[in-house]
Formats: structure tokens, C-alpha cells, sequence
């Protein structure tokens, strides 16, 4: 997954999820409401092609995708 495709904003969030927040935290830090943050993964979960599933945690897998795309940087 190229990092690139995600915009500024989501890029910001995933950090923040990276940095192991909770979308109560990342709400805060950003001046967000809760329900907004979790507008925006959701949309993240989308742009990176992690529908939800029973059998995988999409937050760690969106943390892997950003944490692999800092690796080839």
C-alpha cells in the first residue's frame, strides 16, 4: 500500500493510532468529536482495503500498512 494515496489528515490519524491513542484521545488531540474520529478510520479502514472482519483487527492491520510504508521511505 502505497502511503501516498492516504491524504494529510488520515495519515495524521493513523499515526496517532500508531502512537497506540484511543479514538477517545485522538478526538482530543485533533478537537474532533468521538463520532467524527471514528467517521475517519472507518474512511482509512476503507482507503486501505481493510473491510471488517471477525478474524483480524483492522487497527493493528492499518498500523502494519503505515509502520511497512515508513520502512520502504
Amino acid at each position: 500500500m502505497d502511503m501516498r494515496r492516504l491524504t494529510a489528515a488520515q495519515r495524521e490519524i493513523l499515526v496517532l493510532m500508531a502512537e497506540g491513542r484511543s479514538n477517545t484521545s485522538i478526538a482530543e488531540c485533533l478537537h474532533l468529536t468521538p463520532a467524527a474520529v471514528e467517521k475517519r478510520i472507518s474512511t482509512l479502514f476503507d482507503r486501505l482495503d481493510l473491510p471488517p472482519s471477525t478474524h483480524h483487527n483492522r487497527r493493528v492491520l492499518a498500523v502494519l500498512h503505515y509502520l511497512r510504508g515508513h520502512e520502504t521511505a
